[in-house]
């Protein structure tokens, strides 16, 4: 299934990628350990359940112990700690002869400690975030549990990717973790770099913005003298030194993309930006090609045939790559026997082959406006493997069997063939429920419907958190040029599909645990208290009401009424924000977000490695436990880069439909959401195009401003105006940088503004006080002007007589 609601992804995932996908990651991927584990001979072989049970135990022990706020303690204290149950707790005795065996922890006086590193400083690799900060996965995670945070001015000109060795601040944990600062970069990840020409110098130099880099950082690019190169120009250029935060870049030029004034080359750059993989090598599409175009009957034996059931596809407008069909029937005593049939690529991906090789390179699909780059050639993406209707598909079918009230009683897996007999985009398949368009599927949309609304129920009592926000999509032409925007509802007919492949996947997760076999989890690790705190303040400021500590249900509650307001979709980003990131691991954590203790991907084999090599295990194939840590670390890193590529060409493409209204109409008002509050200016969100802006407090009203941190807003100390989370504004554009991805705004007016009430009542006094003074003072001109006049008549009559007394004389 192509990306988006319904797409195998849970709800949260999807809206953290839509709006997160450069979040950090608080959550570290598991990566075999750099200190050698000598084997314990004391310690008895274990197996299957067991086995898991003590790795788990084993990691979870070693990441509490080994984090920077440990203190020694006893063994009854530990078990409190870790919440380890009784029956666990001699296997608990074992995991502590483990880790001291293995020279991780000491144990003195009854007392368990750890083994501290007698270094500060640690290697790792810099993830970098837009806004120029950094987090460093460490070699070794278990030194102190998380990410390290690396501030600007100190990530010494490193770029995303990097091997660095940093040095960590002991005294100083800031509220994105522990703190350090980057003092050797001991490997490039990359030799080239994609940049826009903007600015030639006095001296003929070709000066270039490079997003990697930052604004801040010069880069000179070094061209032939028979090339010549304009501002706006988009190249890619080949590093001939980084220089550092204090000296210039240099690059020697490479090749021409085109200009920023074209927008056809947008993707193209964000490829050679992200270093995505675009075309696929010769023999990978030969390969492909080798399958035919359709489904053969040597194919087809040995599997159970599903031909006869009533199945049909669900997908967004623009899909090609059908991942997932759906089968729904409910018998007299009012059960439900639910079909999920998920493309089988296993079938045409082998495990060592060329195609194989190209899908783990590329690790995912990467989805930008009307343009796919897939991990698997079109030849199996959009035919062989996609879930086309009225032809044979081969397909791995989780068949579920549930109650009348929702839970799920039986349930098996199976290798099958299907025939879909209808292709449904969402809109098509919500107006037939809505009765706008007939189907003769309109029975099984409704038995769906019902089904749906059963496991939602369901989740919501599990504490499961879902935004249900629509999304804004930018639609282009053949040019790629914005024309428009268009919200996407996250309406029941995206729901019922989404609460079908969550449970798919939860259900394969289980299924293979019970078995004793590793897999790819996706894990979301709890939240910290302060972060969630920190949210219950914000959502505070914006008029939502929860607890400090707030449970699952608090946040699903508030969720559900922000999304009736214009905030619901800044509440939720600022909520993923302070979340931990979901990833995959080979070690079960659990999904928070889910409320989940099992769960995988396993719907979306075209476009995601990870679920196809669940498929493979299901069916016996290796389940060899470093392999699937590599494939899960390298996995939750791409999906990573894609996001974050995908994310810059949206926000392009919206601040080019921005310069275009703009050129249209100069003096165009928007209507925007304050969004935060600093003591340097206002961050607010344009409402058409959930687009962020920023006003610095220089150029807000004619006023002195201060700033109540307590309150979060800025206050006018003459006029009593103020800015605050979560009011309304009207601004202006001044002007969009397409090179820098920027924009300039202004406000307007003062009708989005509220005085404090005691200085309103002061200022309405002053003013009832000048109009009664001016009224007063008209009224005392007048006397004396009335009086004037009557002197004056009364002098002209007097004079008036008297030349005539004279004339008669």
């Amino acid at each position: 299934m192509s990306k988006g609601f319904g797409s195998g992804i849970c709800s949260f995932d999807s809206y953290v990628l839509l709006k997160l996908g450069f979040i950090k990651v608080l959550s570290t991927p598991i990566m075999p350990n750099s200190r050698k584990k000598p084997k314990n001979e004391d310690l008895p072989d274990r197996k299957g359940k067991e086995a898991k049970l003590f790795q788990n135990l084993l990691k979870t022990t070693e990441q509490f112990m080994g984090g920077k706020s440990f203190v020694p303690l006893q063994f009854d204290e530990l078990i409190q700690r870790l919440s380890v149950a009784p029956q666990h707790h001699s296997l608990f005795r074992e995991v502590l002869e483990q880790l001291i065996a293995s020279n991780f922890i000491s144990c003195e006086k009854g007392r368990y400690s750890w083994k501290k590193s007698p270094s500060d400083a640690a290697k790792g690799t810099i993830r970098m975030h837009p806004r120029g900060f950094g987090f460093v996965q460490l070699d070794n995670p278990d030194l102190y549990g998380q990410d390290i945070f690396i501030p600007k001015h100190l990530t010494k000109n490193a770029v995303d990717g990097d091997i660095v060795e940093i040095l960590v601040n002991q005294e100083v944990v800031s509220e994105k973790g522990p703190e350090g600062k980057v003092i050797a970069i001991l490997e490039r990840a990359r030799s080239h770099m994609a940049g826009i020409i903007r600015q030639i110098d006095r001296h003929g130099n070709y000066i270039a913005h490079v997003p990697l880099l930052g604004a801040q950082q010069r880069v000179v690019v070094i061209a032939d003298n028979e090339q010549t190169l304009n501002v706006g120009d988009r190249i890619v250029m080949v590093v001939s030194d980084w220089g550092s935060k204090e000296t210039e870049t240099t690059c020697k030029f490479s090749h021409h993309l085109g200009n920023i004034s074209d927008p056809s080359c947008d993707i193209f750059a964000a490829i050679e930006e992200y270093e995505l993989k675009s075309d696929f090598p010769s023999h990978v599409i030969e390969e492909a090609h080798s399958f035919g175009k359709q489904v053969s009957r040597k194919d087809i034996q040995n599997r159970e045939d599903l031909r006869h059931l009533t199945t049909f596809t669900i997908d967004p407008d623009t899909a090609k790559d059908f991942d997932d069909a759906l089968s729904l029937t409910k018998d007299e005593s009012g059960y439900y026997d639910l079909c999920v049939h998920i493309a089988d690529v296993s079938h045409y991906v082998r495990a060592g082959t060329a195609l194989d090789d190209e899908a783990r390179s590329r690790c995912n699909s990467t989805y930008f406006p009307s343009i796919c780059i897939p991990m698997l050639p079109g030849d199996l993406s959009e035919n062989l493997c996609s879930l086309k209707p009225n032809v044979n598909r081969l397909t791995v079918s989780v068949l579920m069997r549930f109650d009348p009230l929702g839970n799920m009683i039986e349930h098996r897996i199976t290798r099958s063939v299907i025939k879909s007999v209808k292709r449904f985009t969402y809109k098509e398949a919500k107006k037939v429920l809505d009765g706008i368009k007939t189907s003769p599927h309109l029975d099984s949309l409704n038995l769906m419907v019902e089904l749906c609304r059963l496991l939602k129920r369901k989740r919501y009592e599990r504490g499961s958190i879902e935004f249900s926000l629509p999304e804004l999509v930018v639609l282009v032409d053949d040019k790629g040029s914005p024309f428009q925007t268009d919200y996407i509802t996250y309406d029941i007919t995206h729901q019922m599909v989404e609460e079908f492949m969550l449970k798919a996947n939860e259900v394969v997760a289980w299924d293979l645990t019970e078995k004793g076999k590793n897999l790819t989890y996706r894990v979301h690790d709890v939240p910290a208290e302060e972060n969630l705190r920190d949210f219950a303040f914000l959502a505070a400021a914006f008029g939502f009401r929860v607890p400090d500590n707030p449970s699952p249900q608090d946040l699903q509650k508030l969720f559900e009424e922000a999304g009736e307001t214009p905030y619901g979709n800044y509440l939720a980003s600022s909520y993923i924000r302070r979340m931990r990131l979901a990833i995959y691991s080979a070690e079960n954590i659990g999904h928070y977000g889910l409320s989940l203790v099992h769960y995988c991907h396993f719907t979306s084999p075209i476009r995601r490695y990870v679920d196809l090599v669940v498929h493979r295990i299901l069916f016996g194939e290796s389940d060899d436990l470093e392999y699937l840590q590599q494939v899960s670390h390298q996995c939750s890193e791409q999906e990573r880069i894609s996001a974050k590529a995908e994310t810059s060409v949206v926000l392009l493409k919206k601040l080019r439909l921005l310069d275009q209204m703009h050129t249209k109409d100069p003096y165009r008002e928007y209507e925007a959401i304050i969004t935060r509050v600093k003591n340097f200016g206002v961050y607010f969100e344009i409402m058409d195009l959930l687009l962020e802006g920023f006003i610095h407090i220089s150029e807000l009203d004619e006023d002195y401003f201060a700033f109540e941190e307590e309150k979060m807003r800025l206050i006018g100390r003459r006029t009593g105006i103020f800015f605050a989370p979560g009011d309304r504004m009207t601004v202006m554009l001044k002007e969009v940088n397409l090179v820098y991805q920027e924009t300039k705004w202004y406000t307007v007016a003062n009708k989005h503004q509220y005085q404090i009430p005691s200085q309103k009542k002061k200022k309405e006094a002053s003013s009832k006080k000048k109009q009664a003074n001016r009224k007063g003072a008209a009224s005392l001109e007048e006397k004396i002007i009335s009086r004037r006049t009557k002197e004056k008549r009364k002098k002209n009559s007097k004079d008036s007589r008297q030349r005539n007394k004279k004339k008669r004389k």
